[in-house]
């Protein structure tokens, strides 16, 4: 098992577009299908797999391109080590001055180890100054827990 690291900054408008943050339903609609509705699925399936946006479900980043990857470890201390310098790195930037409190930087970092460490992926989000939106996210990998049929984005 191992962790990969994401992260995306942007716009929050750009951000607030779930439909091109969410996978394409498995099946395309059936033949005879209102044509908006053929070309949405054609749009949402194409650009969903490439798109850097961040996935509404967390484990869905190991579908987009591996050059997303911002880092992978073996050890979830060291995936959260890199979690806690994004933190710092961003806080000052956080539109929330609650959100900059170095005690509570510590705790979504702490929360982070315990959740890699049981298997499961993280995922954090800020809004920042501007607005935007920063996206964090560690994904466990190899499997995935909560979407086992997800190969890793590195290969076997």
């Amino acid at each position: 098992m191992h962790h990969h690291a994401y992260l995306w900054t942007g716009p929050k408008d750009r951000f607030d577009r779930e439909a091109l943050r969410r996978p394409p339903h498995p099946e395309p609609p059936p033949p005879g299908s209102r044509p908006e509705l053929t070309a949405r699925y054609r749009e949402v399936a194409g650009a969903f797999p490439t798109s850097e946006l961040p996935p509404l479900e967390t484990a869905y980043w190991l579908v987009k391109p591996r050059s997303l990857i911002q880092g992978t470890w073996d050890e979830a201390k060291n995936a959260t080590a890199w979690l806690g310098e994004r933190l710092a790195a961003y806080a000052p930037r956080f539109a929330s001055g609650a959100q900059r409190d170095t005690g509570r930087l510590a705790a979504h970092v702490t929360a982070a180890a315990e959740r890699l460490a049981a298997g499961g992926d993280v995922s954090l989000g800020f809004y920042l100054e501007r607005p935007a939106f920063l996206s964090l996210a560690l994904v466990t990998c190899s499997p995935n827990r909560d979407r086992p049929a997800l190969a890793c984005p590195l290969g076997p």
